[in-house]
């Protein structure tokens, strides 16, 4: 594949035209004039190099494959193609014809696409032949966005009705409601010019092959098409082919630092650690912000669970100047509130932190985010650097902080250099320590607001138990190892009352909370008269006969089934039949995880089988000479 590279770095003199003049939107003299006016009341004058190396090759009937930090201006970077390939389209228009699309990994970031293609397209003069005088015409714009997305109160057929009612021929679109709109018979793509898949590697993470796979299958093959993503990875080298990707030119946008070394985040953008001790992890929250010239005006805290997001919603204000405004964000909130809560961040005019997990990592670009904190690294080392990239957008300096617990964890920054993301260890002198008496006393005022309401007490049971199963599902689990987990530590940092029941603690017995007196969690009641309502009900049920008998009879059954169970297998299987089930089963798990293996993956297990069918091979002829040498004896 052709390959076009530029490096952030220093100016070099020319004699021919200069750089500057060359990355100017006023050089791009193919671009209808409306939409230079457009980018500059945005307020753009240069191009980024992304821009500059991308548009002219996606409008010249080029296909890319674009590879660029964060907050490089990916999304203008295929937009403005998009738009002008479009409008100087001679395809007949009319009812269900489809020209372009555009696929993002999730709703929020879709959302935000379409918006910017909004915002361009208000900029479309309306009239031809004049300024609105007599003698001028009114010409609707060519372009007719329409977004769809999974979770919202939309359904397929209401989407289809919109799609067909408005003509529209540029679809914005997450991939399984996009999926739902090409079944129709009646979205005919025979004038489809234009695919763009944005964030590639990202659709690829979250196991949407398959319905890429059935959307691809409805479009045809000559067509322009675009991924675009902060990190071209393995997989998505992988699929360039059946994606559609013809004679494409892959565009990397490098960063250099002031050392002349290639980073993968923004030169603006200013990474650094902090190890600290698990317990005052949270505490450290607000000297981070103390230690700014000014508040920030937006700032992201990520988290590694949902649940973790939604308990530590209620415990951060705590110790929080009373001046933030904080907003919770993940999955597993109603489409409805997910989208209010993420507007709501947008448009803040405060200073607001957003607390939130990976839905908030990649491509949003949020204005104004002048801190991203991470209590908890990313599960996937991919997602460290968009994380980050949230600050530190578009020039504008940003601050990210990761807090590492003390030990084994701090091997991870130098893990991330060796990625090309590296990160400073921020000193003392820069971020003060929060004081033992400040935690202490910050403890006590967490611990009050569990023991108010039992709905905070559960949802810290809950989160923490979250958190454990992510601990352990790291991709790095050679630094992040559930074995080094310092249990007290670790129940203190999220002011637990008592320790949750769970297979990791089975064993466990000097784990020390350190509770000024003893809790009793069962006395804790809802703030809600509702629910409290109906937990003494329950309570009051579980202390009758009829209960004791219904987990009498309960208990017997289970037993009664337990006994079936054994007497059948026993007679059924074999100890040989058992071992053969399971050999089979071990196989068919390997089998399906070789087919989930990039090529690079597949060679280095194919290499692994070899040297184990080696051994083994081995082994039986050492095995056959030591035989044949006790018969001699």
């Amino acid at each position: 594949m052709p390959s076009k590279s530029k490096s952030k770095s220093k100016p070099k003199p020319s004699s021919t035209t200069s750089s500057v003049e060359k990355q100017l939107w006023s050089s791009l003299t193919t671009l209808s004039p409306w939409l230079l006016d457009a980018v500059a009341t945005m307020g753009f004058t240069k191009m980024t190099p992304v821009q500059a190396s991308t548009i002219p090759l996606f409008l010249g009937n080029k296909d890319v494959v674009v590879e660029a930090v964060t907050g490089s201006g990916k999304t203008l970077a295929f937009l403005i193609p998009i738009i002008e390939r479009l409008i100087r389209s001679k395809e007949t228009r009319g009812k269900g014809f489809l020209e372009g699309i555009i696929i993002s990994p999730t709703r929020e970031l879709a959302t935000q696409i379409y918006g910017i293609c909004e915002g361009l397209l208000k900029f479309w003069p309306v009239t031809e032949g004049g300024d609105g005088d007599e003698g001028s015409s009114t010409v609707p714009c060519p372009i007719r966005p329409q977004l769809l997305v999974g979770g919202s109160n939309t359904t397929p057929q209401k989407d289809l009705k919109l799609f067909l009612s408005t003509s529209t021929n540029l679809v914005i679109a997450t991939p399984g409601r996009l999926n739902d709109l090409l079944q129709s018979d009646y979205v005919r793509t025979s004038s489809f010019d234009v695919l763009v898949l944005d964030e590639a590697d990202r659709l690829l993470d979250l196991g949407f092959k398959e319905t890429l796979m059935k959307i691809l299958a409805r479009l045809p093959k000559q067509r322009r098409t675009g991924l675009f993503s902060a990190s071209v990875t393995d997989a998505v080298e992988g699929v360039m082919g059946w994606v559609g990707v013809r004679n494409g030119v892959r565009i990397n946008v490098k960063v250099r630092d002031h050392k002349d070394e290639e980073k993968r985040t923004p030169v603006s953008l200013d990474i650094g650690y902090i190890p600290v001790q698990a317990s005052e992890k949270l505490f450290w929250v607000p000297r981070i912000i103390e230690s700014l010239p000014l508040p920030p005006q937006k700032t992201i805290i990520y988290f590694s669970t949902c649940h973790a997001v939604d308990y530590f919603a209620h415990l951060l204000p705590v110790i929080l100047p009373a001046y933030f405004k904080v907003i919770a964000l993940h999955g597993r909130q109603s489409s409805v509130n997910r989208g209010k809560n993420f507007e709501e961040f947008v448009n803040s005019t405060g200073v607001t932190m957003l607390l939130t997990t990976d839905v908030a990592a990649r491509g949003l670009d949020v204005p104004e985010v002048d801190l991203v904190v991470q209590l908890d690294a990313p599960q996937d080392p991919k997602q460290f650097m968009h994380r980050c990239g949230r600050s530190g957008r578009a020039g504008r300096r940003g601050k990210a902080v990761l807090l590492l617990t003390k030990g084994r964890e701090e091997d991870y920054a130098g893990f991330m250099k060796v990625r090309k993301t590296p990160m400073r260890l921020i000193p003392d002198s820069e971020i003060r320590a929060p004081e033992e008496k400040d935690v202490k006393e910050g403890l006590e005022r967490l611990r009050k607001v569990v023991r108010g309401d039992r709905a905070v007490y559960e949802k810290g049971m809950q989160g923490f138990v979250s958190w454990v199963r992510s601990y352990k599902a790291h991709v790095t689990s050679s630094i992040f190892r559930i074995e080094d987990v310092d249990w007290s530590e670790a129940g203190r940092g999220w002011a637990l009352l008592k320790m949750p029941k769970m297979p990791e603690l089975k064993g466990v017995t000097d784990i020390d909370l350190r509770l000024k007196e003893e809790v009793d969690v069962d006395g804790i009641k809802f703030k809600d008269k509702a629910r409290e309502k109906q937990r003494q009900e329950g309570i009051q049920y579980r202390q009758t006969e009829e209960f004791q008998e219904k987990m009498q009879q309960e208990k017997e059954q289970r037993l009664e089934n337990k006994k079936k169970n054994f007497a059948w297998s026993g007679k059924q299987e074999s100890k040989e039949q058992r071992e053969d089930k399971r050999e089979r089963k071990r196989k068919r798990r390997d089998a399906e995880k070789y087919s989930k293996m990039t090529e690079e993956e597949k060679k280095d297990a194919d290499e692994l089988q070899e040297m184990i069918r080696q051994i083994k091979k081995s082994k039986q002829d050492e095995d056959g000479d030591e035989e044949e040498q006790e018969d001699d004896d």
